[in-house]
């Protein structure tokens, strides 16, 4: 394990923080795990950019080592709700935002972020990297996959420096087998400010979160289920089923 001089005896991390509930309780894990965090966040076109006021909140409420933005513009290729001019399906009842990939699917998004991440971890000397995806993403996003997950780790040490020269990656997704009510009660353990958080794909200009997008109703039924209240700013209708 690479150590952080600034941290003496601490290892390095890169924490993918996009500024949602997920993101949000790995940092937390990376924390928890005695790592120097380094967080990394993407403004890459999306149409909810208020997650990155959220990700510099988080980053620095969990002490994160440091917090960098990349900019990538994924509007430039579009294909997706979330990167182009495509509405983001509202109220959706949960057979239907569980059943095949959906719009809000961003082309390679994952594959992109973690690749900048790697690159990134390189610089800074990291060798674990954090990313919050879990089952709950499985069956709409490809990118979230565990077999994606092990695959492009795999590729990451046979395309870097580090990986060739014998000091390999390790992309850790200590998320990956909770449910999102599970993920809520992890983070409220490990001091994970909800409120800071921002998980609507479609906020209003105050940033208040819709209530009725797939994101908005997946983090509703999850307060909802694990008994903590939820602090999320709502302008839409309750969550169905």
């Amino acid at each position: 394990m690479t150590r952080d001089p600034k941290h003496p005896g601490i290892g390095r991390a890169v924490v993918l923080l996009s500024g949602g509930l997920d993101s949000a309780v790995a940092l937390a894990c990376a924390r928890r795990d005695g790592l120097a965090a380094h967080a990394l966040s993407f403004d890459y076109g999306q149409r909810h950019r208020a997650e990155l006021v959220a990700a510099a909140a988080v980053a620095k409420a969990l002490g994160a080592a440091s917090h960098r933005i990349v900019a990538v513009d994924l509007r430039a290729i579009g294909g997706s709700a979330l990167t182009d001019e495509i509405s983001v399906p509202k109220d959706r009842g949960p057979a239907q935002i569980a059943g095949g990939v959906p719009i809000t699917y961003v082309p390679a998004r994952n594959l992109i972020f973690l690749s900048i991440a790697i690159a990134h971890a390189e610089v800074v000397g990291a060798r674990d990297l954090y990313i919050g995806v879990n089952a709950v993403d499985f069956s709409g996003y490809p990118d979230c996959r565990p077999e994606f997950i092990e695959a492009f780790e795999h590729a990451a040490n046979l395309g870097t420096r580090a990986g060739v020269e014998g000091s390999p990656f390790s992309i850790r997704a200590p998320l990956a087998r909770l449910t999102k009510a599970q993920i809520i009660r992890l983070g409220a353990d490990l001091g994970v400010d909800f409120s800071l958080t921002h998980s609507c794909y479609d906020p209003d200009e105050a940033g208040r979160a819709c209530g009725a997008c797939d994101s908005c109703q997946i983090r509703r039924r999850g307060f909802q289920e694990s008994g903590i209240p939820d602090p999320t700013r709502y302008t839409g209708p309750a969550v169905r089923g």
